[in-house]
């Protein structure tokens, strides 16, 4: 049996004011596995969902402010595995404020042994 992809979902999540990576790519990757429903998870077996693995990509400007079990304990089902990439997009609303929105992107890959 092989480890073969079953789910491709993005999300963006976004820190208007705190500058937070960590929570903004919590709410890239709660974004993302919110937009579907595996309803057909369990005809692979009765423990699909507790075996499956899910890869997690998330892009940030700050990759080393990301506390990956924070962002993996979004997960509802699965073994989270994360990989972190230079990404995304910072803004500052008003030139010289130092107030930064981050924007982070998040591609959440669900795998089943089939």
């Amino acid at each position: 049996m092989a480890l073969k992809p079953l789910i491709l979902e993005m999300g963006t999540g976004i820190d208007l004011h705190g500058q937070n990576a960590t929570e903004a790519a919590r709410r890239a990757v709660w974004n993302a596995v919110h937009q579907s429903s595996i309803m057909g998870l369990g005809l692979f077996g009765p423990d699909t969902s507790k075996n499956m693995v899910v890869e997690v990509t998330i892009a940030t400007t700050r990759p080393d402010e990301v506390d990956e079990d924070i962002v993996l304990g979004v997960l509802p089902h699965g073994i989270g595995k994360l990989k972190i990439i230079q990404g995304g997009m910072e803004i500052e609303g008003t030139e010289g404020s130092g107030d930064f929105t981050l924007i982070v992107n998040a591609a959440v890959i669900a795998k089943v042994d089939i």
